[in-house]
């Protein structure tokens, strides 16, 4: 099984419980020394935004049975604006990234007839936050493309599922860059998104999931990370179309 972006958050979590799991996990991260205290069986160097260093790697790596999409990143910015070199940065890291290497092991997998692609999303891949909207645009564009592969690889054996947590405790959040003035008119708005992201769950959490749904024989396309995000979600399906979702909770 191989995890990207393995070194901190939500990956570091998925190694070490795949790996408690008696999985064979190979880690990989744009720095392998970050892997070094991780009880994996394979670290390896790997940027998704670097086609040599994907190629690479999937060589390195041997026979791959399980991709564990997770590398990326996140924002705070206003659309009207952000740096649009930052939205690009974010696409070619959260979505394009995801699909270099997916790209990477499915001849493999195909001619195999069998492997699972597991992309971890965010609840954020069906709805939109005021502040992340990069983020939120790339993880949409995300779950086309994976439901997509679903479709198109479900022949060749190759099982397909989006793992949607809403906000987790991994201190990406914190390690967001942030783009707003001083007196910047969308600051109050701001100030307000942690009410608006909800309820927070672990990454332990995340990766319990993620090991969960591996191991299904037959896995959801999405599959949400608790209640928090199975009630959002939820409330998002029932949402009218006729206005923004979360319109009514913005009070600024």
């Amino acid at each position: 099984m191989l995890i990207t972006g393995a070194s901190k958050g939500i990956g570091r979590a998925i190694a070490v419980e795949l790996s408690g799991r008696g999985h064979r996990v190979i880690a990989t991260a744009r720095r392998p020394e970050t892997l070094a205290d991780l009880p994996v069986d394979q670290r390896l160097r790997l940027d998704v935004t670097d086609q040599e260093s994907v190629d690479q790697a999937i060589q390195d790596a041997g026979d791959i049975d399980v991709l564990v999409s997770n590398a990326g990143e996140t924002v705070r910015a206003p659309l009207e604006s952000v740096p649009l070199s930052e939205v690009e940065r974010l696409f070619q890291l959260n979505t394009l990234g995801a699909l270099r290497v997916a790209q990477g092991v499915l001849p493999a997998m195909r001619e195999r007839g069998a492997g699972r692609l597991v992309f971890v999303s965010s609840i954020q891949g069906r709805l939109v936050l005021p502040m992340i909207g990069p983020y939120g645009a790339s993880k949409w564009a995300l779950e086309a493309l994976a439901e997509t592969l679903a479709i198109e690889t479900g022949h060749f054996g190759v099982k397909v599922s989006v793992v949607q947590p809403g906000a987790v405790s991994s201190g990406g959040a914190e390690r967001a860059k942030v783009f707003l003035k001083e007196n910047d008119p969308y600051l109050p708005l701001y100030e307000a998104l942690d009410v608006l992201r909800g309820e927070s769950v672990t990454s332990e959490e995340v990766a319990a999931t993620v090991a969960d749904t591996i191991e299904q024989p037959e896995p959801p396309l999405r599959v949400p990370v608790g209640a928090p995000a199975e009630r959002v979600l939820q409330a998002r399906k029932e949402a009218p179309e006729s206005e923004p979702f979360l319109i009514a909770e913005i009070n600024w």
